[in-house]
C-alpha cells in the first residue's frame, strides 16, 4: 500500500481532481492522509498557494499534480505508475486538458481564468 499526505482545504476542486487522477494512475493501493492547511497559520503560509501538495513518505512534494502529466512523472519516479492506466488516459485525451490549467494565481489566490 502507497501512503501519501495530501495538503487540502475544504471545496477544493483541484484537490479532487488529483484525488482522482491518483486513484487511476497508481498500480497499488493509496492511504491518503488529508491535512487541511486552513487551520494551522504555519500550513496555510507554506501550502496556501500551492494546494493541492501531495508528499510521500520520505517528505518529497508534487506541487499541481491535478496536471495528469506532472502526476504521472512523480508516480513513474517512485514505480507506482499504472502504465496501462497512464497510456489509457493519454489516448482518451480525459482530464488532459482540464480548466484548471487556466488557473492564474493573483495576491496568493488561485482564480481560474
Amino acid at each position: 500500500m502507497i501512503r501519501l499526505t495530501l495538503y487540502t482545504t475544504l471545496g477544493c476542486h483541484l484537490c479532487q481532481q488529483l484525488e482522482g487522477l491518483l486513484a487511476r494512475l497508481c498500480r497499488e493501493p493509496v492511504a491518503l492522509e488529508r491535512v487541511e492547511i486552513s487551520e494551522d497559520d504555519a500550513l496555510m503560509a507554506r501550502y496556501g498557494v500551492r494546494i493541492p501538495v501531495l508528499a510521500d513518505g520520505e517528505g518529497h512534494e508534487l506541487d499541481r499534480g491535478f496536471e495528469p502529466e506532472r502526476l504521472a512523472a512523480w508516480l513513474e519516479a517512485r514505480g507506482w505508475r499504472d502504465d496501462d492506466a497512464w497510456q489509457q488516459l493519454q489516448l482518451s485525451g480525459e482530464g488532459m486538458d482540464s480548466e484548471a490549467r487556466a488557473a492564474v494565481t493573483r495576491n496568493g489566490r488561485r482564480y481560474l481564468g
